[in-house]
């Protein structure tokens, strides 16, 4: 697992505190959903993001660190990731995300160095 997935980027104009929920969410091609959950824990921050019709409703969780840039003004965030790469991320489990090691493992291979489920490349 990379070091500083679970955190924000310096660069990504995220302020502490700031609710991201409703916020749309914009990939590398295009919008893809909108954000459902977040949290701003340290070392420990995410996305989950609804992907609404576009793959029928599917929840993902985004770490922090694919998140590049936080637009308050237009209530949007922008992913370093491509539609693909989100649709193909796991999905996201309530009841897995904060106890399970092997979930969070899962997510970090995925977003770390791209396998086994052949989405970020490293």
């Amino acid at each position: 697992m990379t070091e500083h997935m679970w955190n924000y980027k310096s660069t990504s104009g995220h302020l502490a505190g700031t609710d991201l929920t409703g916020y749309k969410v914009e990939a590398t091609d295009g919008s893809i959903g909108k954000v459902d959950k977040h949290s701003d824990e340290v070392d420990d921050s995410y996305l989950v993001v609804d992907t609404g019709v576009w793959i029928f409703g599917k929840e993902v969780l985004l770490p922090a660190s694919t998140i590049v840039r936080v637009d308050p003004e237009a209530g949007k965030v922008f992913a370093d990731l491509t539609k693909e790469q989100i649709k193909n991320a796991p999905e996201f489990h309530r009841d897995k995300h904060l106890g399970d090691a092997g979930y969070r493992e899962d997510l970090g291979i995925y977003y770390g160095t791209g396998a086994p489920f052949g989405g970020r490349p490293a």
